[in-house]
C-alpha cells in the first residue's frame, strides 16, 4: 500500500525517529562524564546536569504542546518546522564532543540541545494525531513506541560497544542519521492530505488531572523498578557480565505485549486498560521483588515491561482523545513532561545519595508495587466517575 494511503507508514517512520532519539540520549549519558571531565566540570555535577536536562525537557514539552495548539490553524505542516528545530538540535549535539576544555561551550551546547530536542517528543505525536482516526490511535501508538522500546533495549549494548570509542564519530553519525530520518518524515507528511483530521471529543474520557497523576505514579514506579532495582536483583542470580543481556528483557516484554494491548484498549477503553495494566504491573513488580530464582525473575521482568507498554499505549490514546478538539499538543506535551519529571526524580535520588540511605533502601523493593497499586486505585475511581449515571 502506498505511503500516502496509510497513517501506519507515518507512525512507523515516527517510530524510527524515536529509536534514533533514544540512541542519541544513550550516547549522551554514556559520554557525559568524559565530556564533563575534559571541560573541567567535577564528577559530582554530572547527575545534576542530567536532572536539569529532564526538567528542561518537561518545561519545553509543555510549552511546545501549547504552542502547537495555538498555531495549528496557521501551521499547515508540522514536519518542516520539526525538521528545522531538529537540525539546530543536532548541531548542538554534534558540538558536545568538540567543546574541548570549555565549560561554557559544553554547558551552552547541552542547554541548546535540551531545549530544541523537544521537537522530537510531542510534535511527532501531534503530527500523527492530525492524520489518524481515533480508533486507530492504539495501533499507531504501538508502532511509535516500538522505536522507543528497541532504542531502550539496545542501550546496555551500546554502553559496552562504545567503550574506548572517540565520541565525535557516534555523535556525528547519529545526528546526521536523525536529521535524514526527520527529513524523510517531512516527505511522508507531504504525502498525506493537507487537511488535518478533525473529530469530536469522545463522550467518555478520563479527567486530565486523574490521568496524569496516575501516569506519574506509574512512571515513578517503573523508574524505581527498572533503573534502581533491576540490576541488583539480577546480580543475585547472575554475574555482572550478563547484565547487558538480562536488562533488555524488560523492554522485550514492553514491545511484545503492548501489541496485545491494542485490542484491550479498543475493547474496554484507555481508562480501564490502564487499570488492568497497573494491576497486573503491581503483581509483576512484586513477583520480581520476591523472585526465588532467575527464571522467575525473567518472567516477572518480561511481564512488568509488558504492563508498562500497555499502560503507555492506553495513556497516549487517552491523551489524544482528550485533545480531539484541537488540544492534542498540550495533553501530549504534558504526558511527556510527566515522564521527564519521573526520570528527574530518579536521577536526583541517585545524585543525593538517597538510594544508599538505610531507610530509603529498605523501601526501594516495595516502592514500585505501592506506586502502581496507587495508580490502579486512582484510575478505578476516575473511570467510575467518568461513566454516566
Amino acid at each position: 500500500m502506498a505511503l500516502k494511503e496509510t497513517p501506519s507508514a507515518l507512525a512507523a517512520w515516527i517510530g524510527v525517529t524515536q529509536l534514533l532519539f533514544v540512541t542519541t540520549w544513550t550516547l549522551y549519558v554514556v559520554y557525559l562524564p568524559q565530556l564533563a571531565a575534559q571541560a573541567g566540570i567535577p564528577k559530582h555535577w554530572v547527575p545534576w546536569i542530567l536532572v536539569a536536562d529532564q526538567l528542561v525537557f518537561a518545561l519545553t514539552d509543555v510549552a511546545t504542546g501549547f504552542w502547537l495548539d495555538r498555531v495549528r490553524a496557521g501551521l499547515a505542516r508540522v514536519g518542516p518546522w520539526m525538521l528545522g528545530v531538529t537540525a539546530v538540535s543536532c548541531v548542538a549535539f554534534i558540538a558536545l564532543p568538540f567543546a574541548g576544555a570549555s565549560e561554557v561551550v559544553l554547558l551552552a551546547a547541552i542547554g541548546l540541545w535540551a531545549v530544541t530536542s523537544a521537537a522530537l517528543r510531542s510534535p511527532p505525536w501531534v503530527l500523527l494525531s492530525r492524520h489518524a482516526a481515533t480508533p486507530s490511535i492504539p495501533w499507531l501508538s504501538t508502532l511509535v513506541l516500538t522505536g522507543t522500546a528497541v532504542g531502550s533495549a539496545l542501550a546496555p549494548y551500546l554502553g559496552i560497544a562504545l567503550r574506548g570509542v572517540d565520541p565525535r564519530f557516534p555523535f556525528v553519525l547519529s545526528s546526521v542519521t536523525l536529521v535524514a530520518t526527520v527529513a524523510g518524515l517531512v516527505v511522508a507528511e507531504r504525502r498525506r492530505s493537507a487537511d488535518a483530521r478533525t473529530e469530536p471529543q469522545p463522550a467518555q474520557t478520563l479527567p486530565p488531572s486523574r490521568l496524569f497523576l496516575a501516569l506519574a505514579f506509574l512512571a515513578l514506579g517503573i523508574q524505581v523498578h527498572y533503573s534502581l532495582n533491576s540490576a541488583s536483583r539480577y546480580l543475585k542470580f547472575a554475574p555482572p557480565a550478563e547484565l547487558a543481556y538480562l536488562m533488555p528483557v524488560f523492554w522485550v516484554g514492553f514491545n511484545l505485549l503492548m501489541f496485545s494491548a491494542v485490542r484491550l484498549v479498543k475493547r474496554v477503553g484507555p481508562g480501564d486498560a490502564m487499570v488492568i495494566a497497573a494491576a497486573c504491573g503491581t503483581i509483576a513488580t512484586l513477583a520480581a521483588a520476591v523472585a526465588p530464582n532467575l527464571p522467575v525473575l525473567l518472567a516477572a521482568q518480561f511481564l512488568a515491561g509488558g504492563c508498562w507498554g500497555a499502560a503507555l499505549v492506553a495513556a497516549y490514546t487517552a491523551a489524544v482523545a482528550l485533545g480531539r478538539t484541537g488540544r492534542e499538543g498540550r495533553f501530549l506535551g504534558t504526558l511527556f513532561a510527566v515522564l521527564a519529571a519521573a526520570a528527574a526524580l530518579r536521577i536526583a535520588a541517585v545524585a543525593t545519595g538517597a538510594e544508599r540511605e538505610a531507610a530509603f533502601s529498605a523501601l526501594l523493593p516495595w516502592l514500585p508495587e505501592a506506586a502502581w497499586l496507587a495508580a490502579a486505585l486512582l484510575l478505578v475511581a476516575a473511570t467510575r466517575a467518568s461513566r454516566p449515571g
